[in-house]
């Protein structure tokens, strides 16, 4: 029974959420908004001059995936079967409640998504990826009625693509496409949206990256706004396919790119900058080249949208603020949410330590209560290629609330630090990060920071793979392990997870099992079953396509038949759960598992 009033932990987890909204770039009073409602993440329209917020979707497990037309008539949403990702794009009338009958104007098999691209003049683009064809990208016209055209096969490839970025006026499709076998380092070709036939090309070569972000909106307009790594880091350039003249941006910032968009007068771009753990923004004027910061210089920014008036719409918090959505000309939020309240949490400190592979950042929450040296949470970001930040997080709160310090490492394969860091991990895939994650966790137990008989190694996704194979080969490091969603038999995961995942996979070992099996196998937590002596605890979804169930039953099965203690909970839901209960159930499911283990 949960207690009242609630314990600040469950309150942030239970606090309301509202993601950064997408306006209409025709009506931009309109908007689609993911928002809490009833506990459950769903899709909302919203009208900003008026605050009106009218729910589109009511599905139990959440609606997550969401995108307004240009013109601001119809919310499409992804439909997929409890959070499994295999689906297909629904849309209905903007301002329409959840009793009203949905569209399906994409008369194709259910998939996974590769990206959907609407145009002001009714064109769609939708990109979809299936183990039977790889990826295929069509292009059709779904006008005001649900009845469409027949959907026109632009692009089909065995190997990972994605339709990326549409012009304006809907006749360029940008797609992002890995034919030479290199998912993490993908190519660009923009092809005609009525023909399929190609426009231009553009490929740095081997292990450099290349990333469309959006056409300059302006019709016929053909510049498109690029991420690329030459230099070594995530930096910007603007690419005009119909000329092939590419204009480097310069910024003269540290750091990588994260994102950019451009200004509606196309006369500048907004940029979002990666930089030791924070992500700030900022303008770049496309005339003289000035730049000058926008909004907070403290913090994360998790999303920003320039608007028509010059504001800047912004998602932005630090460990120690929760999250908010504001606008930056007023500094207030842009949705008020009734029962919104987020009880705040501790700051971070910056912790540098020499690792293996050169200096290692990493961010340290101390708890309020209890001295030196504290038990701890190591806590394992996913990705790989992501990073931890100064940013708010319910799960970290609700550990330092209990007395835990908590350690977040940005390990070799972490964004943010350079392309040649982000790469580092792929002739040793698993190895490379637990050596950083113990450099770390090493100096800061011999500094007397933290306890080294009272250290948790906890994560979810590939932080939960991480935590699983680092009780493998670190057994005398960590007293606890709690993994959520993990890939923990490696080869069995590739054989169930999703296409573009195992075009990930062999990116990053160089093959697939059958070519490669030594690779996977020395980077298989299964492979080390047999030197786990650390409780642990499992949490899975049912329908996770990522990490799939499977293989984390035969790691499971395989522990026990060692002797091994684990306890192993699964919930209805995909990768992750869209709802606050079950969020709430999982979170007192781990610190009842480290109470119980550890004495704490």
């Amino acid at each position: 029974m949960t207690s009242w009033p609630p314990p600040d932990w469950e309150r942030r987890f239970r606090a309301r959420r509202v993601g950064l909204p997408d306006w209409a770039t025709l009506n931009p009073d309109r908007a689609a908004v993911v928002a809490t409602a009833g506990g459950v993440q769903q899709v909302h329209s919203w009208t900003a001059s008026e605050q009106r917020m009218v729910r589109a979707t009511d599905r139990p497990a959440g609606t997550t995936e969401a995108l307004i037309d240009p013109r601001g008539d119809w919310v499409w949403w992804f439909d997929d079967t409890d959070g499994n990702e295999h689906g297909v794009w629904r849309r209905q009338p903007f301002d329409s409640p959840t009793s009203s009958r949905t569209q399906r104007p994409i008369d194709l098999p259910a998939a996974y998504d590769a990206g959907l691209l609407l145009g002001a003049d009714g064109t769609a683009v939708i990109g979809r990826s299936d183990e039977s064809y790889g990826t295929q990208i069509h292009a059709l016209y779904v006008g005001p009625v649900s009845a469409g055209t027949d959907p026109r096969l632009l692009y089909a490839h065995p190997q990972d693509a994605e339709a990326a970025a549409l012009s304006q006026d809907g006749n360029l499709v940008a797609i992002e496409h890995s034919e030479l076998g290199d998912s993490i380092h993908p190519a660009l070709r923009v092809l005609r949206v009525d023909t399929g036939m190609p426009v231009a090309e553009l490929d740095d070569g081997p292990g450099l990256g290349l990333w469309a972000l959006a056409f300059a909106p302006r019709p016929g307009d053909t510049r498109l706004l690029v991420t690329h790594e030459r230099t070594g880091f995530a930096r910007l350039l603007i690419w005009d396919v119909a000329t092939a003249l590419l204009r480097p941006l310069d910024l003269g910032l540290p750091g990588d790119v994260a994102d950019a968009s451009w200004y509606p007068d196309c006369r500048a771009i907004l940029v979002a900058i990666d930089y030791e753990a924070r992500t700030l923004l900022y303008r770049y004027d496309l005339g003289d080249g000035s730049v000058r910061q926008v909004g907070s210089a403290i913090g994360t920014v998790s999303g920003a949208t320039p608007r028509p008036d010059g504001d800047v719409w912004v998602a932005r918090s630090s460990a120690a603020e929760p999250r908010e959505v504001v606008s930056v000309r007023t500094g207030e939020p842009l949705i008020q949410l009734s029962g919104n309240w987020v009880p705040p949490s501790v700051g971070v400190e910056d912790v540098w330590a020499d690792g293996p592979g050169g200096h290692i950042h990493a961010l340290l929450r101390r708890p309020t209560t209890g001295s030196a040296p504290y038990p701890v949470v190591v806590h394992v970001h996913g990705g790989p290629s992501a990073h931890d930040s100064d940013s708010f997080s319910p799960y970290a709160a609700a550990w330092v609330d209990h007395g835990y310090a908590v350690l977040s490492v940005n390990y070799r394969g972490s964004t943010g630090y350079g392309s040649a860091w982000r790469d580092a991990l792929t002739g040793d895939v698993g190895h490379t990060e637990l050596a950083d994650i113990a450099a770390v966790h090493e100096a800061l137990c011999a500094d007397g920071v933290l306890d080294r008989e009272r250290s948790i190694l906890a994560g979810a996704s590939w932080g939960g793979y991480l935590v699983l194979l680092g009780l493998g080969i670190q057994p005398d490091r960590w007293s606890l392990g709690l993994a959520r969603v993990p890939v923990a038999d490696y080869e069995a995961a590739y054989a169930d997870e999703t296409e573009s995942l195992k075009a990930f996979d062999r990116s990053l070992f160089g093959g697939s099992p059958a070519q490669v099996p030594d690779a996977y196998r020395r980077s298989s937590p299964l492979s080390y079953v047999g030197q786990v002596c650390a409780p642990v605890l499992i949490l899975a979804g049912v329908n996770d396509p990522r990490c799939p169930l499977r293989q984390i039953e035969n790691y499971v099965g395989m522990l026990r038949e060692h002797g091994g203690t684990v306890e192993l909970d699964t919930y209805e839901a995909g990768h992750s759960s869209m709802v606050d209960d079950e969020r709430v159930r999982q979170m007192a499911l781990e610190l009842d598992f480290a109470a119980r283990h550890l004495n704490t």
